[in-house]
């Protein structure tokens, strides 16, 4: 009985220490105006790759962090940025946008939207931990994602940490520092087209 007290009592203190290391959308700061970009490398929907330093040396980078391709506001987002793609490549920027999805999940998002920008795969959270945007949603979160909007977070995703991002934008400034930034833990709360274009350099 004395065991079995023991073991229980290490159940409950290895959970909640769990629950303790889950990392919630308050804690996710984003990185702020100012800060150099950090640089990365990943690949698009056709397992194409995609390196951020080459992409600066074009024009100014629209960084957009997205939650999926099974959020209705996420498609909303980056249909409207499609719809007004030409004003923000008129200005020389590339617009790229992010998720932790897999790449086939990429080409269903660009086919939701009909985006004609990059879309990115990143694997292990690399670069949403690299930005600080990185969360892991509560059980009730988690539990509407995979049932009623279908995510299937842990067979889209590179584990099973079911872990998304804030959808944030950056604008990145050819000298590699970020410009402007749109955060906002409220996942309803996005940039617009008019913002971004205002912001660019």
């Amino acid at each position: 009985m004395k065991y079995l007290i023991i073991i229980l009592i290490m159940a409950v203190t290895l959970t909640h220490s769990f629950a303790q290391d889950k990392r919630g959308a308050e804690d996710a700061k984003g990185l702020q105006v100012g800060t150099v970009a950090p640089l990365f490398k990943a690949v698009d929907s056709d397992n194409q790759p995609f390196d951020l330093q080459k992409a600066l040396e074009t024009g100014p980078v629209v960084l957009i962090f997205y939650r999926g391709q099974w959020c209705p506001i996420c498609n909303r987002h980056l249909s409207q940025i499609q719809d007004s793609l030409p004003f923000i490549t008129d200005k020389g920027a590339n617009v790229i946008a992010v998720s932790p999805e897999k790449p086939e999940y990429l080409d269903k998002m660009a086919e939701k939207t009909g985006a004609k920008f990059t879309l990115l795969y990143d694997e292990g959270y690399k670069i949403e931990n690299a930005y600080n945007v990185t969360f892991t949603p509560d059980d009730k979160q988690i539990f509407m994602y995979n049932t009623m909007l279908n995510a299937k977070l842990k067979e889209s995703h590179s584990d099973d940490s079911q872990q998304l991002p804030i959808p944030a934008t950056y604008i990145i400034g050819k000298d590699g520092k970020i410009v402007w930034r749109q955060f906002n833990p409220d996942y309803k709360k996005r940039s617009t087209v008019h913002e971004i274009i205002n912001n660019l350099p």
